[in-house]
């Protein structure tokens, strides 16, 4: 069995001439390459989102179910914010 499949794919015209400097470049031997490697890169992005909803953002729903009144209201966080830009000195704007 083929460890590979072919595809055919459509790119703008944009991305495919960014594909072909890379390759005129010499980063890549091929355009196959350039793709693969975008690939990879699409599928890390994805697993880092993965692990930082798994780590992070479900560990901080579940503090939040378990006390709901630790919460900050939109209204409280905006004037917080507002609060601190009015607080900056001018050369931090």
């Amino acid at each position: 069995m083929r460890s590979t499949q072919q595809f055919s794919i459509t790119l703008p015209n944009e991305m495919a001439e960014a594909v072909r400097a890379k390759v005129a470049g010499g980063e890549y031997a091929t355009e196959s390459e350039v793709i693969r490697e975008g690939l990879r890169a699409l599928l890390a992005r994805d697993r880092a989102i993965e692990q930082w909803l798994q780590s992070e953002v479900a560990a901080t729903y579940d503090e939040l179910a378990r006390s709901p009144s630790s919460a900050v209201s939109v209204a409280d966080f905006r004037a917080s914010l507002s609060s601190a830009r009015r607080s900056r000195k001018p050369r931090d704007r």
